[in-house]
């Protein structure tokens, strides 16, 4: 990625109130929301696209042969996680292209913002170098960031090695 600024622009106070309230209104309207810890997300079982038919299938054999349905399954209950899910399949894709959008922008901000740092960091190393006044101070406080110095470090060497 090229080292110019990727992005220029600005938010208004008013347009992130505005987005705030916006998903407030939205988190509002999905009250049951839940978030899961990344070992429960692991072991979660999985629905994926080749999973629909199967689940296709089940909703028709379990409404014609409910004789099969075992007893702690409650029907309506499952008809009502059905109907869930497609109500929040008809926003999904459209929140998670917003959310993967907000990310991606984030990341080209943070590109840009890490690149003028080091920018800054190079500049300050070289004043420090020519013995530039406050340069050294603020060298030594900024290369905290980078430990080990970055120098290159030797190949090892190896004891009796021959060439053959």
């Amino acid at each position: 990625m090229p080292n110019d600024n990727l992005i220029s622009a600005s938010i208004s106070a008013e347009d992130i109130q505005a987005v705030k309230d916006a998903l407030a209104l939205v988190r509002d309207k999905l009250p049951f929301l839940v978030s899961l810890h990344p070992q429960e997300r692991r072991e979660m079982a999985k629905m994926g696209e080749k999973s629909i038919g199967f689940d296709e299938k089940c909703t028709l054999y379990m409404s014609n042969h409910a004789e099969f349905v075992p007893g702690f399954l409650d029907l309506a209950e499952v008809a009502r996680d059905r109907a869930l899910r497609a109500r929040i399949l008809e926003f999904w894709s459209t929140l998670n292209a917003l959310t993967q959008q907000v990310d991606d922008t984030l990341m080209v901000v943070n590109q840009d913002i890490w690149m003028a740092n080091l920018a800054y960091y190079q500049s300050v190393r070289e004043a420090a170098k020519r013995g530039r006044p406050n340069a050294q101070t603020l060298y030594d406080d900024l290369r905290t960031r980078f430990p080990g110095g970055g120098g290159v470090k030797a190949a090892p060497v190896v004891a009796d090695a021959q060439v053959r």
